[in-house]
């Protein structure tokens, strides 16, 4: 540490880079040393609140689980069940990749807690599928080429799909909506949006 004269000729410590450095190693040991930030109280922070035993409906079939009440539909489904294709984006509710039908209706599983979602019928995007077979709005973007990136497409595709099962068929400004809180950062909302109008053709076939 050096001493330096200030504008009023006061002799101060100026703490050069190494010292600072040193300090700094000095703290962090005292730190670890501390009773109170041990390995005891990092383990109470992570202790879980609250578990139960629910049972949930995931693209007709029933799955037994046990969960921490504070989980997300969107880390159940994807952590514990291996159901992936429901994507994680935000996860505050703002960009659509996680998607999910909750008794048909466009839900965003990341702002869902699992244990909302009991007693309820969850349609995810391996739900819509027949076998190896595309479902009707899986389909469509794959003839107009409704992606780029491809991650928010599990997402854009829920949303169409439970606009479709409420509205067989729905205007441009009705798909416009319905996807209005899906985000595409690539842009490709005019092909998105002409699949889903061919999606409704492909219903009625």
């Amino acid at each position: 540490m050096r001493k330096k004269k200030d504008e009023n000729g006061h002799t101060r410590p100026r703490i050069t880079r190494r010292g600072f450095l040193q300090l700094m190693g000095v703290g962090a040991t005292v730190s670890a040393a501390s009773p109170g930030l041990g390995a005891d109280s990092a383990r109470s922070a992570i202790e879980p609140v609250e578990v139960t035993r629910l049972n949930l409906s995931i693209n007709g079939r029933s799955h037994r689980l046990l969960v921490e009440t504070r989980w997300s539909l969107l880390f159940v489904l994807r952590e514990k069940l291996g159901l992936t294709g429901t994507k994680v984006g935000c996860e505050r509710g703002e960009c659509g990749a996680c998607t999910v039908l909750i008794d048909g209706q466009p839900r965003y599983a990341c702002m869902t807690l699992a244990v909302e979602a009991v007693g309820k019928e969850i349609t995810t995007l391996e739900g819509l599928m027949k076998g190896e077979e595309l479902g009707s709005v899986q389909q469509a973007f794959l003839e107009h080429d409704a992606f780029q990136c491809g991650y928010c497409t599990p997402g854009q595709i829920m949303a169409i799909e439970g606009l479709l099962r409420s509205n067989p068929t729905p205007s441009l400004e009705e798909i416009r909506l319905a996807v209005s809180g899906n985000l595409c950062r690539c842009g490709t909302y005019a092909h998105i949006f002409k699949a889903a109008q061919r999606a409704a053709e492909l219903r009625k076939s």
